[in-house]
């Protein structure tokens, strides 16, 4: 009989120690804790994507000002001279503020004019993708010495 009572106690035991009995929820347990840590990771991961998406909104909106500073630059090039017609910097200024063609939200072109160099300054206020919100403004600038 006490044989019987060891046996019976050992086969109610796992390898472990622990009995069938305690250890019951774990395996729910160990579910719930692996769902947790997976969506944790999830979150992580479209955080980064909406990060990632800023940063190349970004990029772009700065490629497209060097475009269209040298644009600019080019044309005063092309007519040998910094002082453009009035003409020609509203229709550049107007190209820049245009976002759904070829330009920047919110932008805006100013060039300064000090003797036979130019300053070219864009600024824009690209919208955050992440929230919606406004960035703080950027800001481009390069300067064109005709020669």
């Amino acid at each position: 009989m006490r044989f019987q009572s060891k046996y019976l106690r050992s086969q109610m035991r796992g390898r472990s120690g622990f009995s069938r009995r305690s250890s019951r929820g774990f395996t729910l347990i160990e579910v719930l804790v692996a769902i947790l840590l997976f969506s944790v990771g999830l979150l992580g991961l479209v955080g980064i994507h909406a990060k990632t998406i800023q940063f190349s909104v970004s990029a772009e909106d700065t490629n497209r000002a060097a475009l269209l500073a040298s644009n600019i630059a080019a044309k005063m090039m092309g007519a040998q001279t910094v002082s453009l017609p009035s003409a020609d910097v509203a229709q550049w200024q107007a190209r820049v503020s245009d976002a759904a063609v070829s330009g920047l939200p919110n932008g805006t072109g100013t060039i300064t004019v000090n003797g036979n160099s130019a300053d070219i300054l864009i600024t824009w206020q690209s919208p955050n993708v992440a929230t919606g919100s406004a960035n703080a403004i950027n800001q481009y600038r390069t300067q064109f010495i005709l020669p």
